[in-house]
């Protein structure tokens, strides 16, 4: 069995530490964590991994979900074999990528990562570069001393070894866990320029956590959230659903909103809460965040249209407002704010038009609830994004309550047979129709001859 501090069978890997730092090695009956609660593939992985004289350590998110009573949803694995090392122990193997290679071992619908550690050095291989401060390619590899020191946050250097059941930890994140603390590894300034992602992932993951951010790693967050805009649109994208739709929607935009990401990747919602004085469209996001954190919790579909149409709201609210403003005829104002704000928002989030326009479609059909009109009514019923479309107009009456007699009417029209609800529409049109006739007539007009005194003049 190869030794854990060396790179054992990997002659390309460089030792390249030059922080001093130190090993502390958590013995098993100082914590949680027990293979019963570790996928049993991932415990394969790492048997043949050490079997094979190879260094094998559970790593990152695993570990620290694991030390605090979590449920990680995934294993990752961290060794001194190189990615064609892996794949020559494992027929289910595969390699991907190129800024950042990896072995991915498949058993069915599983994944276990296997990742080999990586050093924070360029040796000239062209394996590792940077362009204007940014990390976009990282594959010189290094020690397990290395691979720990250029990880993100010290709770995210922790290394579970099988080989003896033990956590190592060499960048005090251990401690950090036990303190729910979030704390960057090196200068925050410069990790964060490095991959300015981090700011979200830092407020992600004490969402998640219930941690709080250190003070040192939270006080740049501000004055360089701006480096998101240089950011790959696709990768803030995904970023975006993993803030949003892991279960920690509202801590996620509370963080956003205080360290002030959520402007750099929403201006135009951000312009819109902060001049609705009332906070009405605040109230509507909290509470569909909230809802989609419980859906989450109950594991209910969540849907990405529905939630960047939450997201996007008050941007479409204020450009609609604007456009009418300039005289532009209703209809006409909301389709043009739903285009206006989408392609803006594509300048920031590569959001797909497979959720991009069932987007529009729900804020589009929201216009539709306040009519009776008989056909109007059916053909509401029937489109396919109704049932989104109804459950955002119930999540409308949190900004306000002018929107409760079109929700009681939909709520029932969506119980009743079609005769039930022909039946109900021909009672209302009569209700009106008796109401109108008991308004006191109004008196006609004579219309003037041309010419006679006060006509309008001829054109």
């Amino acid at each position: 069995m190869g030794n854990p501090e060396t790179s054992t069978g990997s002659a390309n890997i460089i030792p390249s530490v030059t922080t001093p730092i130190s090993l502390r090695v958590i013995p098993r009956d100082q914590h949680t964590i027990s293979r019963k609660d570790i996928s049993p593939n991932a415990v394969r992985v790492l048997y043949r991994l050490r079997d094979a004289g190879f260094g094998a350590y559970l790593v990152g998110g695993a570990v620290r979900d694991l030390l605090v009573n979590g449920h990680p949803k995934d294993f990752d694995v961290a060794t001194d074999a190189t990615p064609e090392q892996v794949k020559q122990l494992f027929r289910n193997c595969r390699l991907i990528g190129r800024r950042f290679r990896l072995a991915h071992v498949v058993f069915g619908r599983e994944i276990i990562e296997v990742a080999t550690f990586r050093a924070n050095i360029d040796d000239g291989s062209g394996d590792r570069e940077m362009e204007n401060g940014m990390l976009v390619r990282d594959n010189v590899y290094g020690s397990i001393e290395d691979d720990a020191i250029r990880r993100d946050f010290t709770c995210n250097a922790l290394y579970y070894a099988i080989e003896d059941f033990s956590v190592r930890d060499y960048t005090g994140g251990f401690e950090d866990v036990q303190a729910r603390l979030m704390k960057l590894i090196g200068d925050p300034e410069q990790r964060y320029r490095e991959d300015p992602v981090r700011m979200l992932r830092a407020v992600r993951l004490a969402g998640k956590l219930g941690f709080q951010i250190e003070e040192k790693t939270a006080a740049p967050i501000p004055q360089l959230a701006n480096l998101l805009n240089e950011a790959a649109p696709a990768r803030l994208f995904e970023e975006v659903l993993k803030l949003f739709l892991g279960g920690h929607g509202v801590a996620s935009f509370e963080g956003l909103e205080r360290y002030g990401l959520f402007d750099v990747m929403f201006p135009e919602s951000g312009k819109a809460l902060r001049s609705n004085r009332s906070g009405a469209l605040r109230r509507m996001l909290i509470e569909g965040l909230a809802n989609t954190d419980q859906r989450v919790a109950n594991d209910e579909p969540v849907s990405p249209s529905f939630l960047f149409a939450l997201l996007l709201w008050p941007a479409f609210c204020r450009t609609q407002a604007t456009l009418l403003k300039q005289g532009v005829a209703e209809e006409e104002a909301q389709r043009r704010a739903a285009d206006r704000v989408t392609l803006h928002q594509l300048t920031t989030i590569a959001l797909p038009r497979r959720f991009s326009l069932p987007m529009q479609e729900i804020w589009l059909l929201q216009a539709r609830f306040g009519s009776r009109q008989r056909k109007r009514v059916f053909r509401t019923l029937t489109h396919p994004r109704f049932r989104a479309a109804f459950d955002f107009l119930i999540l409308r009456q949190v900004a306000s309550s002018e929107h409760a007699s079109d929700v009681a009417f939909w709520r029932e029209a969506q119980q009743q047979s079609g005769r039930e609800l022909e039946s109900a529409l021909d009672d209302l049109h009569t209700q009106d129709a008796d109401d109108a006739g008991d308004e006191p007539r109004k008196r006609r007009r004579r219309r003037r001859r041309p010419g006679a005194p006060g006509a309008p003049a001829a054109e």
